[in-house]
């Protein structure tokens, strides 16, 4: 199915690895010029030419900044003044005990997962504007309408995303520009993948298996009692920017295998 994306130019943020290179990866087999980013410049361009190779009609580019520092950002932006889709999909997460965290983490994680969204959105949403035209795209978690408490600092940070987005997309009122939030489950990314295997590290089974056995044991509620591939937010985020999702605005969209027992 066209997706009619052909030649737009998408920025990905965190698309080296994960999530983030599985849509990045997914918007380039739609067409998509897409701006690769991560804050190793040589990492950002082993995905840029392994894009230009599978994809080769389209022209990825190394965009490669912190996001966080303000002065990374504007010089991003020098490089890369208009896009027609952001997709902001940075962030960090670590199990944490509530006590154990500090004004200094709280702010960190504050500072990379929020502000860094904001200060790319607060950019590029009036020339989308402008332009009558554009997705901005935020990737949150179902850790941010059901928190488990093991990871308080992240929550928080993803709670504020639906509530930054919705804000966000109050400001497209009349306009065909969109601003939504996806919310992934339990993903299976190189660090999952390798959570899995070091707890497993001594059992003779298959990585299948040991995948069901850590659902069974400690995400009983999941439905589908496997991680979600990021190729499958990948494909689901490509959707979202493709103009078959125009009617969506200001969404929350769960992808969450299930995970959120709740009806909203």
């Amino acid at each position: 199915m066209d997706m009619g994306l052909n030649n737009k130019t998408a920025l990905v943020t965190g698309s080296t690895k994960g999530i983030g290179k599985a849509i990045a990866m997914e918007l380039a087999n739609e067409g998509v010029n897409v701006l690769i980013n991560g804050r190793n410049y040589e990492e950002v361009e082993r995905i840029v030419n392994e894009i230009k190779s599978g994809f080769p009609a389209t022209s990825p580019q190394n965009a490669a900044a912190d996001i966080v520092d303000v002065l990374q950002r504007e010089a991003l932006f020098k490089k890369y003044p208009t896009i027609d889709i952001l997709v902001n999909n940075i962030g960090i997460y670590e199990m944490m005990q509530y006590e154990d965290i500090d004004d200094e983490v709280w702010e960190k994680y504050f500072r990379t997962n929020v502000l860094a969204a904001n200060g790319l959105s607060k950019f590029y949403l009036p020339k989308m504007l402008k332009n009558n035209d554009g997705r901005i795209i935020f990737i949150a978690s179902e850790e941010a309408i059901m928190p488990s408490g093991q990871m308080p600092q992240y929550c928080m940070t993803k709670t504020m995303l639906l509530s930054l987005s919705k804000s966000l997309s109050k400001l497209t009122i009349g306009t065909e520009v969109t601003v939504n939030t996806i919310m992934p489950g339990p993903t299976l990314s190189e660090n999952v993948h390798q959570i899995i295997e070091g707890i497993y590290s001594n059992a003779d089974m298959t990585f299948s298996k040991k995948e069901k056995e850590f659902m069974t044991t400690n995400l009983p509620q999941s439905e589908i009692q496997r991680f979600i591939k990021p190729i499958e937010i990948g494909r689901l985020t490509t959707f979202v920017c493709s103009p078959y999702a125009s009617a969506f605005k200001g969404s929350s969209i769960r992808m969450d295998g299930g995970m959120v027992p709740t009806i909203f």
